[in-house]
């Protein structure tokens, strides 16, 4: 079964159901994690009195997932899938352990840091699953149905989570989704023992090289996360961690990325950018409703259902007529949502606007990346041959986790220098507008691979 040789059938026929089934249960599960963690972590920050690393908390996953994704992407390169997917696993619910069990929140951190080691490889691991398993003509249906896989979790992953903060204790938000995902794995493993999932002709090109730049990588971005804890050094620490970002990611990203050239590097690029957008502005959203509106921590994670809910929408209006509407015209659309839900939150933060504002205007941007998220991994495929399916899927991850990481380090840097100001919230979410309104440079130079055609 190769993605260049089966027959064009549903993602949900009995050739390709358990596939389907076992691969958005680990999307699932990872949603639900996601989601549950944004809601507590600023009971959790001060439960541990960890309110500076706030932001590392978030930024250290992201920082640690370029490792293993470019490890996954190289080691599927050379060969099949189930053991890098295994590897990956495995990590994220040893990091959800040590998160879980932390007494100190410079534990839970280094927990977090082994947990973005597994959710990078994992990621990148499920993309290679979908390019050798079905079809050029069902990628975007597997992708929205990846999207959809969030649906359920933001339905009741962030109330879920505030109820058990409330009422049992936010360790068990970590521990349960451990022991949920050992489950799912299981399942998962069975379903694709047997499959070939090897390539036929593997990638042999040098790996240490990369993971080199993978690390310095996340140094990089672990480095502007922790700038605040420099003083007045805090600038000079960040202008530092920008220029070993910029240049150990070259070589772990399509060339000519940074530079916006048309095709496949400005997908990867517009990816950055509009992920750095919204995840990083993303986080916030909970505490501002906490904060500043005195919601509970159940209460404050319904503030992220609706923009969940919207996704899972367009990211199926995308799967169903993406072609039709044109990557110029999903990227109009995208960003326009995206940057207009940004706006309603620096008006909400400025003017004490009433809640109800802050969450339906977020939805819009659940809408905006529910269109261009999914497309864009549709694109990277089209451009992708077997012989780099790992290193374009991972280049398009780690643009995704880099922008989020160094956009969420600046806008925590912002925050706590306007500590104890009203200028916090609306700055964080001004940097966001500033990032979507920058993602329309490559957004108009995706060019096409033919992603119509091979899509039948």
């Amino acid at each position: 079964m190769t993605g260049a040789t089966a027959p064009t059938t549903g993602i949900w026929n009995a050739r390709y159901v358990w596939v389907t089934v076992g691969a958005v249960a680990l999307i699932f599960l990872a949603a639900m994690q996601s989601l549950a963690i944004t809601t507590v972590m600023p009971v959790v920050s001060a439960d541990l009195d960890g309110e500076r690393l706030y932001a590392v908390a978030f930024a250290g996953t992201l920082a640690t997932s370029v490792i293993g994704m470019v490890a996954v992407g190289a080691w599927c390169d050379r060969g099949g899938v189930l053991a890098p997917l295994s590897t990956a696993v495995g990590l994220f619910v040893v990091g959800l352990l040590i998160a879980g069990f932390a007494l100190t929140m410079p534990v839970l951190v280094a927990g977090r840091l082994v947990q973005g080691l597994g959710t990078g490889g994992q990621t990148v691991a499920l993309y290679v699953v979908v390019a050798r398993v079905y079809p050029g003509t069902m990628h975007g249906r597997v992708f929205a149905a990846f999207s959809a896989a969030w649906v359920v979790p933001s339905l009741i992953g962030p109330f879920l989570a505030g109820a058990v903060t409330e009422f049992l204790h936010w360790r068990w938000v970590f521990l349960g989704v451990a022991a949920l995902t050992v489950v799912a794995f299981v399942m998962v493993v069975a379903r694709l023992h047997g499959l070939p999932l090897h390539t036929d002709e593997p990638a042999t090109s040098r790996v240490l090289p990369r993971l080199a730049c993978a690390v310095a990588v996340a140094a990089g971005a672990l480095g502007l996360s922790l700038a605040g804890e420099l003083g007045g050094w805090a600038w000079a620490a960040v202008a530092a961690s920008v220029v070993v970002i910029a240049l150990a990611s070259r070589p772990l990203l399509p060339r000519g990325t940074l530079r916006a050239a048309r095709g496949l590097p400005s997908v990867v690029l517009m990816r950055g950018l509009i992920a750095g957008a919204l995840f990083g502005a993303e986080i916030y959203i909970p505490y501002l409703l906490i904060d500043d509106y005195g919601f509970s921590p159940t209460w404050a994670g319904l503030g992220l259902t609706a923009a969940a809910l919207a996704w899972a929408a367009a990211a199926d209006v995308q799967g169903r007529f993406g072609d039709r509407l044109g990557n110029t015209r999903i990227t109009l659309i995208g960003t326009a949502l995206l940057v207009m839900a940004l706006l309603i939150a620096v008006a909400t933060a400025l003017l004490g606007l009433h809640p109800a504002v802050l969450i339906a205007g977020w939805a819009l941007a659940g809408g905006g990346m529910g269109l261009m998220y999914p497309r864009l991994t549709v694109l990277t495929l089209a451009y992708s041959s077997p012989q780099n399916q790992g290193f374009n899927s991972s280049a398009l991850s780690i643009s995704d986790a880099v922008g989020s990481a160094a956009s969420i380090a600046v806008m925590g840097l912002v925050f706590t220098a306007l500590a104890g100001t009203d200028a916090g919230f609306p700055a964080v979410f001004a940097i966001g507008v500033v990032l979507a309104l920058g993602a329309l440079i490559p957004g108009l130079r995706l060019g096409h691979a033919h992603e119509a055609a091979a899509r039948g």
